[in-house]
């Protein structure tokens, strides 16, 4: 059975460079055989993570998609503040958070 992996990876700073590496992140999980769950990818696209109102709102969004994923998988060699919340997040949910190391 697939697992739904939630895909925790730096967004802002280097968006086109962070955009890339999470789809990176996603094939990978696919090729393992897993479904990625990449919400970053998604909400920019028609919501402005520069206003602090809209990013809230991505960030409940995205709390609400993690409840129904199996794992957590974060990438990257930094933690940023909203990877942070979610990692946090997930561990109040009892999600496993799995540290894929610098990517």
């Amino acid at each position: 059975m697939n697992k739904l992996i939630y895909v925790c990876s730096p967004y802002r700073g280097d968006i086109k460079t962070n955009t890339e590496q999470a789809k990176g992140y996603c094939r990978k999980i696919v090729q393992e055989g897993d479904i990625p769950i990449a919400p970053h990818l998604l909400f920019p696209q028609f919501m402005d993570d520069s206003i602090a109102s809209e990013r809230e709102r991505a960030m409940e969004m995205n709390l609400e998609i993690m409840r129904h994923c199996d794992e957590v998988h974060v990438f990257g060699h930094q933690i940023s503040f909203g990877m942070f919340e979610e990692m946090q997040a997930a561990k109040k949910l009892g999600i496993p958070v799995v540290q894929e190391g610098n990517k």
